[in-house]
């Protein structure tokens, strides 16, 4: 992924100013919503890998991951085996953490749970946030916050894992739930249909 070159010189968020990288995805990803459910996992296994690490670790790995991991297609992931957790573990191209890998195959199980009883992971995850985007006008960013809380709890009563409030929050902000861009930002309060 290559620099927006024509949002290069537009004030952003700090934390996007560190590397082209961070530059691009904060420009054409972080907080634009999304409605799919698939991607919806995606994203919070993505934010479950990056826990204790860099953002950056992680989209560096993205495309590592997407291979390792069947593109996050739930029905195959819960499928991954033992043999699947040693190859995930022997593979240079992801963040090789056995609880992680472990989390994700467990977290694949429970989204098709959700399925099989009728709820729908969009819907779920949207429907805790009725007023989304929440949006931040202070400039002030919280690591958690009582509604990352709650959609923790509800996630792991569902049978997911590494879904703590301060990854929640982070995945709320990358899926559009909340917008916590700067108020400088250019993309601060800006719309932008998922």
């Amino acid at each position: 992924m290559t620099c927006n070159s024509s949002n290069a010189n537009r004030p952003c968020c700090s934390w996007a100013r560190t590397d082209p990288l961070l530059r691009a995805y904060h420009d054409e990803e972080w907080g634009k919503p999304i409605r799919d459910s698939r991607m919806l996992w995606e994203m919070l296994c993505l934010e479950g890998f990056q826990a204790g690490l860099s953002w950056l670790i992680v989209l560096r790995r993205r495309d590592g991951f997407r291979r390792a991991f069947a593109n996050f297609d739930p029905d195959i992931v819960a499928r991954f085996d033992e043999h699947d957790v040693e190859r995930l573990m022997a593979d240079p191209g992801i963040i090789r953490a056995r609880a992680k890998i472990e989390a994700t195959i467990g977290n694949a199980l429970a989204y098709l749970a959700m399925q099989e009883r009728g709820e729908d992971f969009s819907g779920f995850a949207w429907g805790m946030v009725p007023d989304a985007p929440i949006r931040n006008t202070t400039g002030a960013v919280l690591p958690q916050s009582p509604l990352s809380q709650a959609m923790s709890r509800a996630l792991k009563a569902r049978g997911f894992k590494f879904v703590g409030p301060v990854i929640v929050y982070a995945w709320m902000q990358a899926v559009g739930m909340i917008d916590d861009h700067d108020p400088v930002c250019f993309r601060h309060h800006q719309h932008r249909a998922g």
